[in-house]
Formats: C-alpha cells, structure tokens, sequence
C-alpha cells in the first residue's frame, strides 16, 4: 500500500488556478497534491543577444524554492551568491520542455522567461513546474495574440511532465516525499499531448531497474501525462 493510499496508476489531486499574478503576462498556480508552485511568464521584446538578428525567439526558465517551501528553512540561494546544480539541472529542464512545443521562428526576436517558485514542497517539484509553466506560457502568447504581437501558431502542441518510481517493488505514478525518498528508482517523464517523448530522467536508488520496470512507467507515465493535458485544456477553456 503506498503512503498516501492511492493505488499504483493515481496521481494526486491537481488543480491550476490561471491570471493569479497581477503584473505578469500569464500566470498559473499549479497544485500537485501538497505540492504547490507559482508560475509566471514575463515577455522582453527582443530576444538573447546571441539571437539577435535570427529571426527567432527564446523561451528560457528559473527556478527557485522559497525558504519554508520545506519542513526546516532553507537559505534563499541568493545570499549564497549563486544557484546551486540541482537549481540549474531543473530551470534547464523545465526551458528545454517548453521549447519543444513553440515554434521560435513564429515567434519572433521575444524572449519569454518562466519563474517557477516553489511555495510549498512535498515532491514533484520539476514535474509541477513544468506542467503549470505551460499555462503560464500560454496566457503569455494568448496576451500576445491579443495585441497582433504574433500569430496563430507559436505553440505547436501541450506538454506535461509527471514523475514514476518503482516503490517497494512496483511501478507508481505521481510520487510525493514519502514515495520519493523511498523509491527503488525515481524518473521524470516530460511528454507532448500527442505522445511525443521530451525527456526521460530516470535514476536507480538501489538495484538497477530493468526493462519491464521502465516499460511499466513509461505506460503509467502516458497515463498520467494524458490526464494532465486534460486538465491543462480544462483550465485553459479548451
């Protein structure tokens, strides 16, 4: 029985609340169980300086974990003077996911830059980031759209992510802290709306996982992106 009572194949509760930043271009509370993170999506009108001229934009990330975002307080990163691996490995991550679903060219020398903050933490973090940043991204390019700054086709498609673990021997999806801290292995699916692959990040805590092991997640994983996305369209008006 897993911590949480859920059988193998349920995620936990996920909500997203949309337009809760006043100042931001678009904006998405995410909620994945007690895990909560707030996105927003901030437009420049020029692109990087190493894209200028290109004709393409850029879609970029930053992640952070607000000091009571856990059980003990954390030092802000900032007063350390600078981020540390896993905060880099997971704005990366969440900037590569997002850049699979926008045409650059369409658009255009902008850049938009999503800031995940996590306000509270209970696992799952990159894969809630990743899952909210998306409707923060798309309120970005609806506001865009609304002002004739860009056209009809700038995100091609939905993306989502959720995390899969093997716990006490069986494939479960959408593991919170006490699955995670606890799982044999523990992976990150990120997946399009139409069943394209972004990422898989995967990792054995103890015994390699074999085969049918990562067959078994990657099925949960479709499972669980699949509801996502119906949620995001949900949310979306969609």
């Amino acid at each position: 029985m897993r911590p949480s009572k859920r059988a193998a194949d349920a995620m936990r509760p996920v909500s997203f609340e949309r337009g809760v930043a006043k100042h931001a271009e678009g904006s998405c509370l995410v909620r994945f169980g007690d895990t909560h993170v707030l996105c927003t999506a901030s437009l420049e009108e020029k692109p990087p300086a190493w894209l200028r001229g290109s004709g393409k934009g850029w879609v970029t990330a930053e992640y952070g974990m607000l000091p009571r975002s856990t059980g003990d307080r954390m030092r802000r990163e900032a007063t350390t003077g600078k981020q540390g691996g896993r905060t880099l490995e997971i704005q990366r991550l969440i900037g590569r996911s997002l850049r699979a679903v926008v045409d650059l060219v369409h658009l255009g020398e902008k850049q938009i830059t999503i800031d995940c903050d996590v306000l509270q933490a209970d696992g799952g973090t990159r894969t809630a980031s990743v899952t909210g940043g998306f409707i923060a991204l798309w309120e970005c390019i609806e506001w865009m759209k609304a002002r004739n700054m860009v056209g009809p086709k700038v995100i091609r498609d939905h993306v989502a992510a959720v995390s899969v673990g093997i716990y006490r021997g069986k494939a479960v999806l959408d593991l919170d802290y006490d699955e995670d801290s606890e799982a044999e292995t523990d992976a990150n699916f990120v997946m399009t709306g139409s069943g394209g692959i972004v990422e898989i990040q995967g990792t054995a805590e103890g015994k390699p996982f074999d085969e049918a092991e990562l067959t078994a997640m990657l099925a949960l994983a479709k499972t669980g992106i699949g509801e996502l996305v119906e949620l995001q369209k949900k949310a979306m008006g969609l």
